[in-house]
């Protein structure tokens, strides 16, 4: 069981930045491929970029390409979002997840975390 806790959201004027975390409990946390997803109110769960477990690739919705970066830090455990240039409608609270050994673009998460809320305000 793999247990994830986000941080950093927070509200914040359009064209601002901010940095998302997510702390993860697993060990062996450099096998796993991880994700962000996020969910806008009144809308389903949207894919925002994932990162390989091994091959290092990174992907993105057409939507927050140019602005929104993941990385790791296998170090401590830990998987980044830098959010740039933030519009209003990026408000949504921010998921991040994990699957054992995944690559590519197309997998789900077996593993969430609880969420954290970004707000960008006009």
């Amino acid at each position: 069981q793999v247990h994830l806790a986000e941080s950093g959201g927070g509200l914040v004027q359009a064209g601002g930045s901010l940095r998302l975390s997510c702390a993860a409990s697993e060990s062996t946390f450099s096998s796993y491929a991880l994700a962000w997803f996020r969910q806008a109110p009144g809308k389903e769960r949207e894919f925002v970029t994932s990162l390989d477990w091994s091959r290092g690739n990174t992907y993105y919705a057409e939507d927050v390409k140019g602005r929104f970066t993941i990385s790791r830090d296998n170090a401590k455990n830990t998987v980044y979002l830098q959010i740039n240039s933030l519009r209003p409608e990026d408000t949504a609270i921010y998921y991040c997840g994990a699957r054992y050994r995944a690559n590519g673009a197309a997998w789900r998460p077996d593993y969430w975390g609880q969420g954290t809320q970004v707000t960008v305000s006009a």
